[in-house]
Parts: C-alpha cells; sequence; structure tokens
C-alpha cells in the first residue's frame, strides 16, 4: 500500500494487535489450542482486539473507542493512542524514482518494474549493497518515527517481490525486512508483516513482532497470520462481505475494521469506517 491518500496496499490480509509475550493461537474457526510465542523485543506491542483506526490517508481525531492508530510517517503521533507508523519501505511512491537512483528495478530490457495497481517503481533488493542501502533510507524514517512518539512500523509492500517479474525473491524481501526490523528494534519501535501470509512462517527468523493484514476475511485466509501471530493480528477490510466474514469468525479475538479503499480522512466524501 501507498503512504499517500488514494493508495492503499493491496495483497493477502488478516492484521492483528499485539501486547504481551503469548498468544492464543487461532484456527479457521476461531481460537484453538494455546501457541507459543518467540520472546518479545524491549518493545511495546498494540493489544489484541483493540479498537483500531487506518489513517495512512490522511490524519484525524480517532473516533471513540479506538486505542490503536496507523499513520503515514509524515504524519504526527495520535494523542493518547497506540502509534503504528507507515512507511513505503519495498516501492517508491509515484513519481519518487528519481530520488531513489539505481536502487530501481530495471527489467532485462531497461526498464523499471512497475506495481500496475499503484504506478509505483518496485526497489531492487537483489544484492546485499543495495538492500543495505534501501534499509539506511527507510531507516530514516523510521528513526522519525521513533523522534514523532509512535510505537511500532507498518512496512509496507514485503510482497513486491509476487510482482517483479521473476527478478526478486522472497529470500531478498525478508532479507531486506530483516534489516528494518533491527532498525525498528534498535529505536524501541515493534515492526509489523504486512499481508504476505506466505511468510507468516518465518516471522521469528524475520523480527517480525505482529501482523498488518488487508481483506483476510474477504479472502479467508486470516487463519494464515493467527497461525503463527496468535491473536496479534490487526485485519483491514474494505468491503463489506470482508467485514461480515472477518467478524462473524474473528470479531471477538482480532482487531478488524472496515475502510475505504483510499483511506479517506474523516469528513470528505467517500470516508467509511465500520467496525465488528
Amino acid at each position: 500500500m501507498h503512504s499517500l491518500p488514494g493508495r492503499i496496499s493491496r495483497g493477502t490480509a488478516a492484521a492483528a494487535l499485539l501486547v504481551g509475550s503469548s498468544a492464543c493461537a487461532l484456527g479457521a474457526a476461531g481460537p484453538a489450542e494455546s501457541a507459543p510465542l518467540p520472546a518479545p523485543h524491549s518493545v511495546t506491542l498494540p493489544a489484541p482486539h483493540a479498537g483500531f483506526d487506518y489513517q495512512i490517508g490522511g490524519p484525524y481525531t480517532p473516533p471513540s473507542g479506538v486505542q490503536a492508530v496507523s499513520r503515514d510517517h509524515s504524519a504526527p503521533a495520535a494523542a493518547g493512542a497506540y502509534n503504528i507508523c507507515y512507511v513505503n519501505a519495498f516501492q517508491a511512491q509515484p513519481g519518487t524514482e528519481g530520488e531513489w537512483g539505481d536502487l530501481v528495478l530495471h527489467d532485462g530490457n531497461g526498464d523499471v518494474v512497475m506495481d500496475p495497481d499503484w504506478n509505483e517503481a518496485l526497489l531492487d533488493l537483489r544484492t546485499a549493497d543495495k538492500r543495505s542501502r534501501i534499509a539506511d533510507k527507510v531507516g530514516g524514517w523510521i528513526d522519525e518515527c521513533a523522534g514523532k512518539g509512535y510505537q511500532a512500523i507498518e512496512p509496507d509492500n514485503y510482497d513486491s517481490f509476487t510482482r517483479s517479474q521473476g527478478l526478486l525473491s522472497a529470500r531478498n524481501a525478508q532479507d531486506l525486512v530483516k534489516l528494518l526490523s533491527s532498525r525498528a528494534h534498535g529505536k524501541g519501535l515493534a515492526i509489523a508483516q504486512k499481508n504476505t501470509s506466505e511468510l507468516s512462517s518465518s516471522r521469528t527468523d524475520n523480527g517480525l513482532d505482529f501482523a498488518v493484514a488487508e481483506e483476510c476475511g474477504e479472502q479467508d485466509n486470516c487463519a494464515e497470520y493467527t497461525q503463527y501471530f496468535g491473536d496479534h493480528v490487526i485485519v483491514i477490510e474494505y468491503t463489506e462481505d470482508g467485514l461480515r466474514n472477518a467478524c462473524a469468525t474473528w470479531g471477538s479475538s482480532l482487531s478488524v475494521v472496515r475502510r475505504d479503499r483510499d483511506v479517506t480522512p474523516k469528513g470528505e466524501s467517500g470516508y467509511v469506517r465500520e467496525t465488528c
């Protein structure tokens, strides 16, 4: 997903809020047996099943009952809430390709590899040097988030390798996210796995603390996250059916919210926010 208004991330969905070192492993039909989670870093995690609002399209006063908020890294943290800082870590914002120089991914013909849904250039994760330089740039945003009082980081487009024409691998993505998790933890921030349910089983090795998942109710794959993150999942839906499905199975255990696809600020045309 994109950090500016009009851009939201695609990908598998299911999400969770954390706060603690152990959680309940949830199956497709709801809570199941207890599943151990890795020992927490010295970070604070969002509380499971907390009221959540997704504000990456622009900040506004959180609605009543909201305890956790995700905002773009350019925005201030919300007073009195648990704040998650959104950064576009694996792709360039539209029109900013020039800021990334040789870190933009090109195909064999020399053309920039684009995410067709959001008109974003993919970043080149194929070498340790490039991953290090990408992590340094994104790390500057992470440092700014810490300075603004955020408690966690949401690095988007972890799944960009699936749109890379086979040029990037899941290993490339995980090698970069490890650098980002190290930077976040070094600043006392938790870090979320954004979508990419197929890599949930590697969450411990990758240093990821909780999950932010889009449309897992719509896609009926929330259990792909809860199997490894327990109830530390934040679910974001964009359709009535998605919200209905997510609430029916996960509404009593996970944080679930429906937003409009442009993540419009409250008070503007098109704004939608619903919960279970």
